[in-house]
C-alpha cells in the first residue's frame, strides 16, 4: 500500500467511525447535554481529565467553555477545569501519592455534588481516569466516561457514556474531539437560550 492508499484509508476510517457515532451516539449525547446543562445552571462547573492526547483534549474543551467555542456566539464564561493543567500539583501528587491519584487527590478538594467530570481514556484502562470517576461518584459528581474499545472497566463508574467502538488510539482520539466539540455547542446553544450564559 502506498502512502498516499495508507492516508486516503485513515481519512476513510476517521469518517467510517463519525458516521457510526452519528448514527448510534445521538440519545447519549444529549443526555451528556441535559446533565452538563442541569450541572451549570445550579451553579456547578464543568471538570475534565485524561493521559496524553487525551489532556490536551481535556484543557481543549475546558477552555472552549471559558473562553470561546465559536465565535459568532458572544456569551458568558461557562465554568469548567482541566485536572490536567498544573504541572506542580500533577508532580507533587504523583511524587506524594502516586501517579494513580493525580486526578482522584484534586478532584475530592475541587468537585461539589452536581458539578459533571468527564473522564477520557481511549482504552478505558487509565487507573488515574477510572479512580477520578470513582471518587466523583462518591461525591454525588456526575460522571461521563469518553471512552474506546470496549470501554472497561471504566465505564462501571460512568453515568453516562460516549463509546468509540474501536481500538486504535489516534482514531478514537479524532471521534473524541468530535463528539466533545458535539456536546458543548449543543450545551452552549441551550444556555444562551436559557439566558444562563
Amino acid at each position: 500500500m502506498t502512502e498516499n492508499e495508507r492516508f486516503a484509508a485513515m481519512m476513510e476510517k476517521s469518517a467510517a467511525l463519525k458516521q457510526r457515532i452519528a448514527r448510534e451516539l445521538g440519545d447519549a449525547v444529549v443526555g451528556v447535554v441535559a446533565a452538563c446543562e442541569k450541572s451549570i445552571a445550579m451553579g456547578g462547573k464543568l471538570m475534565f481529565c485524561g493521559n496524553g492526547g487525551s489532556a490536551a483534549d481535556s484543557q481543549h474543551l475546558a477552555t472552549e467553555m471559558l473562553v470561546r467555542l465559536r465565535p459568532n456566539k458572544n456569551r458568558k464564561s461557562i465554568a469548567a477545569l482541566a485536572l490536567t493543567l498544573d504541572a506542580s500539583l500533577l508532580t507533587a501528587g504523583g511524587n506524594d501519592y502516586g501517579y494513580d491519584t493525580v486526578f482522584e487527590r484534586p478532584l475530592r478538594g475541587l468537585g461539589r455534588p452536581g458539578d459533571v467530570l468527564f473522564g477520557i481514556t481511549t482504552s478505558g484502562r487509565s487507573k488515574n481516569v477510572i479512580l477520578a470517576l470513582q471518587a466523583a461518584r462518591e461525591l454525588g459528581i456526575v460522571t461521563v466516561g469518553m471512552l474506546g474499545g470496549d470501554g472497561k472497566p471504566a465505564i462501571d463508574a460512568c453515568d453516562h457514556v460516549l463509546l468509540v467502538p474501536d481500538t486504535e488510539t489516534a482514531r478514537i482520539q479524532e471521534c473524541h474531539i468530535a463528539l466533545g466539540h458535539a456536546v458543548m455547542e449543543l450545551l452552549e446553544d441551550r444556555l444562551i437560550a436559557s439566558g444562563v450564559a
